[in-house]
């Protein structure tokens, strides 16, 4: 078994560490030692039987140790990734036991795919994805890194999602769109068009109502 700590001890940590647990019960491949997060107040408590063994320093000289991300922030998704490989973290990518996968999808380093997702053929996923839990994934499209889809979302075929995309709870994207790269799409949105990048769109169709200043 291979020692393993998420990063991240929020609601979407605790449902890593059940996804672990889940892979465990398949074969046992992961030793979950615990969380690390930067929050002070949550070092030295447990969660659902694992500690929060400290912030990123935790990790100084442990390179034996795999981490995968848990938040669902794109843009603190990325910064606590890029900090944690400074600390010369390397990064494990967790699929649960039930998801239904073809063998032609191509899935980048330290992504997470949760319970109850379909991904179809030919879909290429970046590296520290976050697809949450019953989402459905249709041919040929392309997820970027640091992407996060929450849970119920449906993307169609021909769909592009460029870096650090947030898909909210029930979005629907039809086929032949492109998202750009961090973008948030609200929840329950049904995106019938392309979207740019920087911005939020909400509604039904989905429409741009404010964008944000460049990452």
């Amino acid at each position: 078994m291979k020692d393993i700590v998420i990063l991240g001890a929020g609601g979407f940590g605790r449902e890593v560490a059940w996804l672990i647990e889940e892979i465990n019960k398949i074969e046992s491949q992961w030793n979950l030692l615990g969380f690390i997060d930067e929050d002070l107040s949550k070092h030295g408590s447990i969660l659902n039987g694992y500690k929060v063994l400290g912030d990123l320093n935790w990790l100084e000289g442990k390179d034996e140790i795999y981490c995968v991300c848990a938040l669902g922030s794109t843009t603190s998704k990325k910064a606590m990734v890029h900090k944690a490989k400074e600390k010369g973290a390397k990064f494990a990518t967790l699929i649960d036991p039930c998801v239904r996968i073809s063998q032609t999808v191509e899935i980048g380093e330290g992504t997470i795919i949760c319970a109850g997702n379909v991904l179809t053929v030919n879909i290429k996923i970046g590296e520290h994805v976050g697809l949450h839990v019953n989402c459905n994934t249709g041919h040929d499209t392309v997820i970027d890194d640091f992407a996060t889809i929450l849970p119920g979302s449906n993307i169609a075929g021909h769909v592009y999602l460029g870096e650090g995309c947030f898909i909210g709870t029930g979005a629907s994207i039809i086929n032949d769109i492109n998202i750009g790269k961090w973008t948030t799409i609200g929840a329950g949105a049904a995106v019938i068009r392309d979207i740019p990048s920087y911005c939020t769109a909400v509604g039904v169709p989905a429409r741009v109502i404010k964008y944000h200043e460049k990452i």
